[in-house]
């Protein structure tokens, strides 16, 4: 199969939606209209919990290594090159899914497994710091955007290719875009906390995405 054709099975394949099928599954319910709408692991655990949650999230990181680091070893070409690009496809697929309208995730799981593949020594202090943060402020949406930014500092101290501390600096950039309105609610003392509840909460406010 030539590199274009695993390019495709790679956005397939991060395009299952993984907390939509778990929703149908464990619940009946359509993800996408409870919590924050978003079809990522978050929303999962906040909407289904931790039982539910945690093989989503293990799902998602493996939609993410498995065309980084397997598919290369199938495609017959053995030009690094293109496990960036099915890892990119992959995550590309996460959040904007063909089977569900291109309505997904924020990719960040998803992200995880394919630096997970590509860069390890990077992509570990990223978890670590992601780990550390939510346990500090219990708010995803810091812990992700401090993990994006740990990444990319990850990327640059190790002395990874340029092409991949390019996609680490866009996963960092689409990371912080799509928690702008979480930034925003940081900033005056809203944000959901987990096991906690917003400073100030607004009943007139929907749960948005994380």
């Amino acid at each position: 199969m030539i590199p274009v054709l695993w390019v495709v099975a790679s956005y397939l394949l991060g395009a299952i939606p993984t907390g939509y099928l778990a929703g149908r599954w464990a619940r009946g319910i359509d993800l996408r209209e409870h919590g924050s709408g978003n079809l990522g692991a978050t929303n999962t655990f906040r909407v289904l919990g931790a039982r539910v949650a945690a093989p989503v999230m293990a799902v998602d990181v493996t939609k993410g290594i498995i065309p980084a680091a397997v598919f290369p070893m199938w495609d017959g070409v053995g030009e690094w090159g293109w496990s960036l690009a099915y890892g990119a496809a992959a995550i590309v697929g996460h959040v904007f899914p063909v089977y569900m309208r291109f309505r997904g995730g924020k990719g960040v799981a998803t992200a995880a497994g394919v630096f997970l593949a590509l860069a390890p020594k990077a992509m570990i202090p990223a978890l670590v710091a992601w780990v550390v943060i939510l346990k500090m402020s219990r708010m995803v949406s810091m812990a992700s955007i401090t993990a994006a930014l740990t990444l990319v500092a990850g990327l640059l101290v190790t002395k990874n290719r340029p092409a991949v501390v390019a996609l680490g600096v866009a996963v960092a950039a689409f990371v912080i875009y799509a928690h702008r309105s979480n930034i925003g609610r940081i900033r005056r003392g809203e944000e959901h906390r987990f096991g906690g509840a917003r400073s100030r909460p607004d009943p007139a406010q929907g749960e948005e995405s994380q």
